[in-house]
C-alpha cells in the first residue's frame, strides 16, 4: 500500500504540472477566440472565418503595437489606457499589481547584476533577492531616501505570492548570473526546482 501511494504521488507530480500549463493555455486561447471571434465574423463572415484566426490576429495586433512603440507618441497612446485605470480606485490596485508582475517577469526596469544573493547583515543567513532601486536616481523617492551605499532588494517567498523589500548595504550582496525570472521561480518553488544557479566569474 504504502509503495501503491508513492508511485501515486510520483505520477501525479508529474501529470499535474502538465495538465495546470495545458489547462491555462487552453484558457488563454478561447477567452482570446471568444473575445475576437465576433468581430472577424462580422468583417469576414461565417463562411470565412476558421478556428484560430482570432489567435492569429491577437499575436499579430500584440507585435505590431509592440513595433509601434519605437515612435514616443505611439508608446504615449498605448500607455494611456494603464494610466487611466490607475486612477480607477477598484482597479487600480490590480492593474498595477498584475503589470509589475509582468515587468519583474520580463525583467523591465532591472539593471544588470539585479539578481543577488544576500547576506543579511549580523548573520549568516543568505537570501535570494531582487535589486529593485539603487541610490542617486533623480525623482524616485526611494532611491532618493536610500544612503549611497545602499539597495533596495526585494525577497520572493516561497510558495506565496509576496515577499519583503528590505534595504542592505552593497556589502551584504552578491551578483548571481540568474534572470528575474529564474530566481523567481527558483524562489517560489523553494528550491526544488531545475534551474541552476552561477554565480558571475
Amino acid at each position: 500500500m504504502k509503495k501503491a501511494i508513492q508511485y501515486l504521488l510520483k505520477g501525479l507530480a508529474i501529470l499535474l504540472p502538465i495538465i495546470v500549463t495545458i489547462a491555462l493555455a487552453q484558457w488563454l486561447l478561447v477567452t482570446i477566440e471568444t473575445w475576437l471571434r465576433p468581430i472577424w465574423i462580422a468583417l469576414l463572415s461565417e463562411d470565412y472565418y476558421f478556428p484560430g484566426l482570432a489567435f492569429i490576429s491577437f499575436i499579430l495586433l500584440a507585435v505590431l503595437i509592440g513595433f509601434s512603440t519605437r515612435w514616443g507618441f505611439m508608446n504615449s497612446l498605448w500607455a494611456l489606457p494603464g494610466k487611466l485605470m490607475d486612477k480607477m480606485p477598484l482597479l487600480n490596485s490590480l492593474y498595477g499589481t498584475v503589470n509589475d508582475v509582468f515587468e519583474m517577469m520580463s525583467g523591465k526596469n532591472f539593471a544588470e547584476e539585479s539578481v543577488v544573493m544576500v547576506t543579511m547583515p549580523g548573520g549568516e543567513l543568505k537570501l535570494i533577492g531582487i535589486v529593485t532601486k539603487k541610490s542617486g536616481i533623480s525623482g524616485d523617492k526611494l532611491s532618493e531616501a536610500l544612503d549611497d551605499d545602499h539597495v533596495a532588494v526585494f525577497l520572493p517567498m516561497s510558495y506565496n505570492v509576496g515577499g519583503y523589500m528590505v534595504m542592505v548595504p552593497r556589502s551584504c550582496i552578491e551578483p548571481l548570473d540568474m534572470s528575474p525570472a529564474d530566481a523567481l521561480q527558483l524562489t517560489i518553488s523553494g528550491g526544488l526546482g531545475k534551474k541552476k544557479i552561477r554565480e558571475r566569474e
